[in-house]
Order: C-alpha cells, then structure tokens, then sequence
C-alpha cells in the first residue's frame, strides 16, 4: 500500500524549523558521543548532513510572515477598537439624549407636582374655612337644640305633662276613651312627679281630681251593642210575614139563605135571592183598628233588605256617638217588622224584645266637659318653657 502525506502549511513547516535546531544542538558539557548515543525523537530517520544548511531561508520566510500576521492582526485589532469607540461615543451621546430628556420630563412633571400641590393646599384652606364655618354653625344648632330639648330636664318633663293631659282631652271628647284617657293623665302626673317641684302640687292636685271624674263616668259598651244590632240582621229572616186575610169565613156560610129545588118552594127562592140582593148590593164594613198594608207577593225581600240597612245605619252610628240617628233606626226598624210580620211567631217576638231593649241603651256617655288640669298646666307652659324660649336668641344676640 502507498502512504499518504498530508501537506503541512507553512506555521506547521516554520514550527518543525524551529524545533530541529534544539533537537540537533546539545549541552556544552556533552560529548559526540552522547549526542550520538541519543535517540531520535520522533523515531524516523536522521535526515542527511547535506539537507540542513536549506531550512534556515524557510524559517526566515516563516518568521517574516509570522511577523506580517502578527501586525496584520494588530492593525485589524486597533481598527476594531476604533470602530467600537466610535460605536461607544455614539451610544453615549444617544444616552446623554435620552437622559436629557428624561431631565426635562422629569422638571416638567415636578412643575405640575407643585402646581397641583398648589391647587390642592388652596383647596385644603378653603375647606378648612368651610369647616370652621360649618363647626361654628354646629355649635350653634347643638345650643339652640340644648334649649329646645332642655339642658333643665325639669323644661322637657313640663312639656311632655302638658302634651299628655291635651292628648287625654283629645280622646275623651272626640272618641269618648276614658279608659285611655285616664291612662294619659296618670302619665302625665308621672312626670310631674320625676320633676320633684313643690310648686307643683296643685297642678298635680287637679290632673288627680280629673282622674277621679273620669272613673266616676258609666261605662258603656259599645262594642257589645255594635254586636247585638248584627246578631239582629243575620235574623232578618227568620222572621214570618203576617196574614192579613182575616176573614177566614167559607164562602156557603149563609147555609140558611140557599135556594131549594123544589118548584112548591118557589116563593121562599124568590124571597131568599131578593134578600140576597140586596145584603150584597152595599156592604158596609166596621173596623175597630187601622188598616194593615197590604205587601205584594215575593216584595218581601226588599222589606227584609230595607230592614237590614236601617240596623246598618244603627250600628254605625254607635261608634260615632249619634244618639238620635241610633233611636230613630231602630224605631223604624220596630214598626215595619209589627206592620209586616207576624207579632204572635216565637222569633218575632224574641226579634222585637230584644230591639226594645238597644232601644233603651244610650250610646252617649256624660263626660265632663273639660280638664281642671288643661288651663294650669297652659299657664305654666307660657311662663317656664315659651319665656325661656323666647330669650335664648337675644343672649346669643348679645354674646356675639
């Protein structure tokens, strides 16, 4: 087989030129014999005496162009570092640009900083003034509010007796409530009684006195009566219309005056139909009481209804203390059903018993007719609250 030699480049040629020269010279202190005892390096053989004087122009070519190189490459390194210092100036000054102009951006947001802290304290100050005006009118409301409600509890404790008495007096002649009129005027002694004022007791002594009156008044129950007057209207019908036939008589009562089929007895026909004639031709009637109305078939529905409404008008007249409408009701009411129903049926005259007896109940009560306590506790209202009242502004007029 042939052997192939890969061609060597020159920096391989100029490194080998380099390297034959140490290996053939030796150490001064070394014999021709030593250096011949020596073994070749790379193991091949020696070259010839006469090949050696012809490397040295070889090695002085490659030194020359190891020499080029290396300038080439420093001029190539210098022109890098040249184009890259002016690549730095240049981002330097953009830098500088950019940082410029962050400058002004930034000295342009802090003139709107400080003008919008300007704006900002105006704005502080002028609600800070507001504030104060707003604090100032405060105070003076909690002062107007102080006397209105009473910084003296004895002021507010005064006005609520007399709003309790006036309430009582409302409910006893408007409503006719004693009970919750009564109810009102021990409170309002309550009241009193938490203001612990002597000077009081004689109004204190009148709102007792009235107390005492009104649990002396009758007591009427005018629920119950409201009650009683519908039980009345759901019994409407039960009730039995009247017979106003009262000739319940047969028709052949005159059995004396009949005609007799004989022919004999012609004579005594002839007498009987005469006589008859002439009974029937006037007849005259005597009657001791009046005249009962007649009531037209199936119209009893309407008289029931008209009753119902009457007994309607009765018990609304109750809770608004209407004493004549509530009579004459129920007066009404008791003549049609003796006129139109039968007086002698059981639930007729339960029906009647028990109207005349609302009849006789009262729906009024006798109340007095006003409050011995209303006027004193007035009396005291226009000296103590409404005088104090009224001279709480002009000492705020003076302290200002």
């Amino acid at each position: 087989m042939t052997e192939h030699t890969t061609p060597t480049t020159p920096q391989e040629e100029a490194a080998r030129a380099a390297e034959t020269p140490q290996a053939t010279s030796s150490a001064p202190g070394e014999t021709m014999a030593d250096s011949a005892k020596a073994k070749p390096v790379s193991g091949g053989p020696l070259p010839p005496a006469g090949k050696s004087k012809g490397t040295k122009p070889l090695g002085v070519i490659l030194a020359a162009i190891a020499i080029i190189l290396a300038l080439l490459l420093a001029a190539a390194l210098y022109g890098y570092g040249v184009r890259q210092a002016k690549l730095q100036s240049a981002l330097n000054q953009q830098l500088q640009s950019r940082v410029e102009a962050l400058q002004q951006s930034q000295q342009q947001q802090q003139q709107q900083y400080q003008t919008a802290l300007q704006q900002q304290g105006q704005a502080l100050s002028t609600a800070q003034h507001q504030a104060a005006a707003q604090a100032k009118q405060l105070s003076e409301l909690q002062d107007k509010v102080a006397t209105i409600s009473g910084s003296d509890a004895n002021t507010w404790l005064l006005a609520q007796a007399d709003f309790l008495v006036k309430q009582a007096g409302r409910k006893l002649w408007s409503d006719q409530d004693i009970v919750t009129a009564g109810a009102l005027l021990k409170s309002a002694d309550a009241s009193l009684a938490d203001m612990n004022d002597p000077s009081l007791m004689n109004v204190r002594r009148a709102i007792t006195e009235d107390i005492a009156a009104l649990s002396g008044v009758s007591q009427v129950d005018f629920d119950g009566i409201i009650l009683k007057v519908n039980q009345l209207s759901n019994q409407v019908d039960n009730l039995r219309l009247a017979d106003n036939d009262s000739d319940e008589s047969p028709m052949d009562s005159d059995g004396g005056r009949e005609l007799s089929s004989s022919v004999r007895e012609w004579r005594q026909n002839l007498s009987k139909s005469w006589h008859n004639f002439m009974n029937d031709f006037i007849t005259i009637r005597r009657r001791d009481t009046s005249a009962e109305p007649l009531l037209a078939p199936n119209q009893d529905i309407y008289l029931r209804e008209n009753i119902r409404s009457r007994l309607l008008i009765a018990a609304q007249a109750v809770p608004r203390h209407q004493n004549e409408v509530y009579q004459q009701s129920l007066e009404t009411v008791s003549t049609w059903v003796r006129a139109y129903f039968d007086t002698d049926d059981a639930n007729t005259r339960a029906f009647l018993s028990e109207l005349d007896n609302l009849s006789q109940q009262t729906i009024t009560m006798d109340v007095p007719a006003q409050l011995s306590s209303q006027p004193l506790l007035e009396k005291l209202m226009q000296t103590r609250v409404r005088n104090l009242l009224a001279q709480q502004p002009a000492a705020a007029a003076q302290g200002e």
